[in-house]
């Protein structure tokens, strides 16, 4: 019993430990803003897709992800593809990797740039557009910038031009559709899975009204 109890409190501990240190890397700035992305939205994910391979795809790989299965996804043609997405020699058939070597990028910035395949799975979309909108110059840095959700991040503001040069509607959009690209990346068959949901819906309710006519049918008889 008196294990148990130790087991008890030492779970606690940890667990209330480990929420006071999400939270001192962890903030919500004053204009936190939910990601209201749609993967539905093909113009969004083509646009997504153009963001994120002139400004990501240097440092971040997709592995999961088929540069010619992304393309068929999201309506984009082999000709667009090998000529404004592929910028390594990569082939169509392969998948979405990086030349950066992982030594190079610890050395360069401490840790290695991760793969993005899953982040949005990792973390919310909302948590992946508030990162990109809140860097901030920091002199002292190792980047020159900050982040207002994750203080102390080795990830320096690739959008720094842009955010100079956009006005906050212009480049909360042009974030947005970075988030809604990656979350397509995530799970690829979102769209066609909420789309099948709706229709698998629809049967069952037809399916309910049948089999409640046929209820009243069989009791019916038997009363």
């Amino acid at each position: 019993m008196k294990t148990l109890k130790k087991l008890i409190m030492i779970s606690l501990f940890l667990s209330l430990f480990s929420v006071a240190n999400s939270a001192s890397v962890e903030k919500k700035p004053d204009d936190y803003m939910p990601a209201l992305n749609d993967v539905t939205d093909l113009k969004s994910l083509q646009r997504g897709a153009r963001n994120f391979f002139n400004y990501c795809a240097g440092c971040h790989s997709l592995k999961y992800v088929r540069y010619n299965q992304m393309a068929k996804d999201i309506g984009i043609s082999e000709e667009e593809l090998n000529s404004y997405l592929i910028f390594t020699d990569s082939a169509p058939q392969d998948v979405i990797s990086v030349n950066m070597l992982e030594e190079d990028g610890n050395r360069w910035f401490g840790k290695a740039p991760p793969d993005l395949s899953m982040i949005t799975r990792v973390n919310s979309n909302t948590h992946i557009y508030n990162f990109l909108r809140s860097f901030y110059p920091e002199k002292g840095s190792p980047t020159g910038t900050n982040n207002r959700v994750k203080d102390g991040t080795s990830m320096p503001n690739v959008l720094s031009v842009l955010q100079d040069e956009m006005n906050k509607k212009e480049f909360d959009s042009f974030v947005l559709d970075i988030v809604n690209f990656l979350d397509y990346a995530g799970e690829p068959i979102k769209a066609k899975r909420k789309s099948l949901g709706i229709w698998v819906m629809c049967f069952l309710f037809v399916f309910l009204i049948f089999s409640f006519a046929l209820y009243k049918d069989i009791w019916k008889e038997v009363k």
